[in-house]
């Protein structure tokens, strides 16, 4: 008897040093770090936190990493106060890698824009004549004298938008934008219109736009891409971290690591609702929370909210085949998706957004 007895006490002896062992672990492990991180300008460091140190549904992690791949995600970040908490890529992606940011590129340009006008080089209540000329467009000289600077950050030309039919809705040059209402009158999603907000800032600061946005955004925070040209459209490719890292910035309300890249008064206006016709719009920034809402492909107004599971003060850069830049102020979060459709293609937000939240709520919340 007392060589079992002897056996069964050593049992549980190890036994309850395991489950100490496991417990001591959990007891041991560090709280989550307070206050907000920027990651270097140089190099590959960037600090990092765990769903279990914030106290997150770890267990929902996979189901949402599953979902990510199974939606052909190239990669997907979250910061909680600029600390990476996950950080996933798919299909042949990788850290460096670089993907194309579509419309989403439109937040960062009228974060650019910005910055121009607090270097005093443009204003947006000017005509879009002061910087283009009086031959910019097909309209008679009244009516394109309405057009501000701001009536492009806002979608509020009254230019012709073309929906539907992609050659014109892209161009630029003066035959193609012709009158449908008066500046400030009506909303629509409008390429051409927005293009020519990238030529103002080369006519007004006399350097090409490429050039100023690299001078002034994305050095100044670390960020690695270049802009290209394809399909009549100027586009930006990043890497993933390289989108997060404008998303942190936009956290910081234009602040990185205590240097003010763009006016706090600015960055209000752009982040807030921008006219009365498409209130979840503000300068090229898609806003949350909002009664209405206009998409992409139609002038209809839309009732409810942008993003119904996100939460309300989001506000996101959002690109064709759902390229997604997510901020949400009171959580201290970005949120980062690149890669192909996840659905049926859409320029802007798509019904992937909503799915998408509901995934990251079971794990945030």
């Amino acid at each position: 008897m007392k060589p079992k007895v002897f056996t069964f006490l050593s049992f549980l002896f190890l036994l309850f040093i395991g489950c100490s062992s496991d417990s001591d672990n959990d007891m041991n492990e560090p709280p989550a770090p307070t206050g907000m991180y920027f990651p270097s300008l140089q190099g590959d460091a960037w600090e990092t936190v765990t769903t279990a140190q914030l106290n997150w549904n770890t267990e929902n992690e996979q189901e949402l990493t599953n979902y990510l791949e199974a939606t052909n995600t190239k990669g997907f970040i979250i910061l909680k106060n600029g600390r990476i908490v996950m950080e996933k890529y798919f299909n042949g992606h990788n850290q460096d890698a670089e993907w194309t940011w579509y419309s989403a590129a439109k937040s960062l340009t009228a974060t650019f824009v910005g910055i121009a006008q607090d270097e005093g080089l443009l204003d947006i209540n000017n005509k879009t004549s002061d910087y283009l000329g009086e031959e910019w467009s097909k309209l008679s000289i009244e009516k394109q004298d309405l057009i501000t600077v701001r009536h492009h950050l806002t979608m509020t030309t009254g230019l012709t938008p073309h929906l539907g039919d992609y050659v014109p809705w892209v161009c630029n040059l003066p035959i193609c934008l012709d009158y449908t209402a008066d500046a400030g009158t009506s909303w629509a999603y409008h390429q051409g219109a927005f293009m020519l907000l990238q030529d103002m800032i080369t006519e007004s600061t006399g350097v090409p736009f490429q050039e100023y946005c690299k001078t002034r955004v994305t050095d100044k925070i670390g960020m690695e891409g270049q802009w290209t040209s394809d399909l009549g459209l100027n586009i930006y490719n990043s890497n993933t971290r390289s989108m997060a890292r404008f998303g942190l910035l936009m956290l910081n309300e234009g602040v990185w690591d205590g240097s003010t890249i763009v006016s706090k008064s600015y960055f209000e206006e752009m982040t807030n609702t921008s006219q009365d016709i498409n209130k979840s719009y503000g300068y090229l920034w898609w806003l949350n929370g909002k009664e209405t809402v206009v998409g992409t492909t139609s002038t209809t107004v839309l009732e409810g909210p942008l993003v119904p599971n996100a939460p309300n003060d989001m506000f996101a850069a959002l690109g064709a085949n759902d390229q997604k830049i997510y901020v949400v102020p009171s959580q201290d979060l970005v949120i980062v998706r690149c890669g192909d459709s996840a659905g049926e293609m859409q320029l802007g937000p798509s019904s992937f957004d909503n799915e998408l939240w509901g995934k990251i709520n079971a794990v945030i919340n």
